[in-house]
Order: C-alpha cells, then sequence, then structure tokens
C-alpha cells in the first residue's frame, strides 16, 4: 500500500510539472509576442528538460516558439551567429518530431523560417569575407551547407575562407569533402537586376528569372558560365599538405594536379622539393652511424637511397625549365643537384646557360 502511494505520488507530482510547463509556454509566447524575447528564453531555457515526456502539442510549441525567438534575438544583434545556429537547431528538431508523429502544425511555418535562416547565414558569410573575417565567414558558409547539402557552394565558401583565415585543419577537412562529393562547380548562374533595391540578384533557374522579370520585379538579365573548380580545389589540397608537412599527401595531391594542369610548374617544383626533403630522415640515419663495419655498410645503403631520392627531382626541374626556361630559381635548384651528385658535366652545361 505504501508503494502505491509512492508510485501515485511521483505520477502526481509528473502531471504538475507537465501542467506547470504547459504554462510557461504560454506565459513564454506572451513575452516574446511583447517583444521581450531574452526573458521568454529565459524561461523556454529552464522547462527544456522537461520538453522529452511533454505531448506532441507542446514539444511543437516550444520548439517553434524557440525557433522564433532566438531568430528574433539574432535579428535584434544579440549574439548573432550563435542565435542563428541555436534557431536553426530549433526549427529541424520541430520538423523532425512533427514527422515522428505525423502531426504538422507549425512544419510549413518552421521551413519558411529555416529558408531565411540560411539566406541571413549566406550573407553573413559574405559580409565577413569582405570584411576580412574569413574564420567567421567560414563557421557560417559551413552552416548553411549542414543545413541544405544540396547547395554544395557553401561548403565550397567554407573552404576557401578557412584556407584564407590560415585554417588549415578546417580547409583540408572542407576540401576532401569537397573531392568525396565530387564537386565541380561547373555551371551557369543566372542573374537579374532588381528594380527596387538595384541589386543584382542570382535565380535557381531561367525559368524562375523569366517569372520575374515578367511580374516586373526584375530586369537586365545575363548568364554567368563558371568553370569547373576541381584543379583549384586539389591545387589548395596540394599547397596546404605541403604547409602542414605531410609529404606523402601534398605529393599524391601535386600528382593529380599535373594530370589536370600538365603546364603548372608550380607542381613540378614543388615535387622536386618534395623529393629533397623526403631524404633528411635518411641523413639523420646516415649522421647518427659510428665507424663500425657493419655502420658504414649500413651507412654505405642509405647514401644510395638518398642519392636515388635527389635523382628523382631532377626530372620535375627539368620540366619546370621547359615550361620557364629562364626561371633562375629552378636554374639554381638544379645546380645544387648536380654538385651534390657530383654530376660535373650536367653542372656545367646549365651554369654555361645561364
Amino acid at each position: 500500500m505504501k508503494r502505491k502511494f509512492v508510485m501515485l505520488s511521483i505520477v502526481l507530482l509528473i502531471n504538475a510539472g507537465v501542467f506547470a510547463q504547459k504554462d510557461q509556454i504560454k506565459g513564454a509566447q506572451s513575452l516574446y509576442d511583447s517583444g521581450k524575447s531574452q526573458d521568454a528564453l529565459g524561461i523556454l531555457k529552464k522547462i527544456e528538460y522537461l520538453i522529452y515526456n511533454s505531448t506532441d502539442d507542446e514539444k511543437s510549441d516550444f520548439y517553434f516558439l524557440k525557433g522564433n525567438v532566438l531568430k528574433d534575438l539574432a535579428s535584434k544583434k544579440v549574439d548573432v551567429d550563435a542565435n542563428l545556429s541555436a534557431a536553426l537547431e530549433a526549427y529541424q528538431e520541430l520538423i523532425k518530431a512533427e514527422n515522428e508523429v505525423g502531426k504538422f502544425k507549425y512544419t510549413l511555418q518552421a521551413n519558411v523560417a529555416l529558408r531565411d535562416l540560411k539566406s541571413k547565414l549566406i550573407n553573413g558569410a559574405i559580409d565577413d569575407f569582405k570584411a576580412g573575417k574569413f574564420k567567421e565567414s567560414a563557421e557560417k558558409s559551413s552552416k548553411a551547407y549542414v543545413f541544405d547539402k544540396k547547395d554544395t557552394v557553401n561548403l565550397f565558401n567554407a573552404a576557401s575562407s578557412s584556407l584564407m583565415a590560415k585554417d588549415y585543419d578546417a580547409a583540408i577537412k572542407y576540401y576532401e569533402e569537397l573531392k568525396k562529393i565530387n564537386y565541380s562547380g561547373k555551371g551557369i548562374t543566372y542573374y537579374a537586376v532588381n528594380k527596387k533595391t538595384k541589386a543584382e540578384e542570382s535565380f535557381a533557374s531561367p525559368s524562375v528569372r523569366e517569372a520575374s522579370i515578367t511580374a516586373g520585379l526584375h530586369e537586365k538579365p545575363r548568364d554567368e558560365f563558371m568553370p569547373s573548380k576541381k584543379l583549384e580545389i586539389n591545387k589548395n589540397l596540394a599547397y596546404l599538405y605541403l604547409e602542414k608537412n605531410d609529404l606523402v599527401k601534398a605529393e599524391i595531391c601535386y600528382n593529380k594536379v599535373l594530370e589536370m594542369d600538365p603546364n603548372y610548374i608550380d607542381g613540378y617544383i614543388n615535387l622536386s622539393y618534395i623529393k629533397m626533403q623526403s631524404k633528411k630522415a635518411l641523413m639523420d640515419q646516415m649522421a647518427a652511424l659510428g665507424t663500425t663495419p657493419k655502420e658504414m655498410e649500413l651507412y654505405d645503403k642509405l647514401k644510395v637511397k638518398k642519392d636515388d631520392l635527389i635523382k628523382s627531382a631532377i626530372p620535375y626541374l627539368k620540366k619546370a625549365l621547359v615550361i620557364d626556361p629562364k626561371n633562375q630559381e629552378v636554374m639554381k635548384s638544379l645546380l645544387g643537384v648536380y654538385r651534390s651528385l657530383d654530376m660535373t658535366n650536367e653542372y656545367n652545361t646549365l651554369k654555361a646557360s645561364m
């Protein structure tokens, strides 16, 4: 009997919490309606842990209100980045919850709000990039991509902004993702000028643009053909891996770049550099050896390997000189290689041509 009493008490407490939660959501809604979004958010944060046990309608009310409150705060320039991101999550939670039960109380409005938030993220990313705030721009572009993975240009923008911010780990992650999804960026962008704002705007298709022109909203249409970005992606990845001293991946990327652009001189120069850098580990081993017969034998073997690595740089430097015969830096590098390998005839011939 005592156990039943305890269980009944727990049920009554839960019911009391549910009713209190419903009243608090209403209270938060009233605060939001009166323009007091910060106070409304304070209430929502206090009851969020209870939402998992609430009714389907209350979940919808909670997440929709939370999204609206956070969006409103962002529009008022209150902790913009954090509130935009949190608003996205709230609307997505709402849509997920309503999909699970098949009741769509606010899904339509939430989707409209999400499109607006995505637009704000993209515009914010553009503004940040123009202001030189590259890291912030990358974060906004990345969030826009996570929200809508079909719009892959946002991932490309996140990679480019991260590169500009010298956030090499993030840039590598984004560029590798672009390669994984086989992003090219090749296509046509359809533009027209907004008659009211005089700003040029892009359209999803020529038919959508034509409809807007016919409606008298836009004018001066133009098409912009976008070339493939695959070469740029591989060039940047090669550079990034070289900066991170990941010589194996850098070499793979530069070889891929040269398949796409055989006249990319920096690719040959950097591949020769990679070969020369690879000899350092062997030289360190050689320097650590003593003078015993066994160690001297190992020294000779390591020297052959080292010389082979140095020799492997020669074709790349020669190819660079074919592309740019007067490149003094390449000539100096090749002379250094010839000297280290005692290739006297080749050294003298090249020296005479300088």
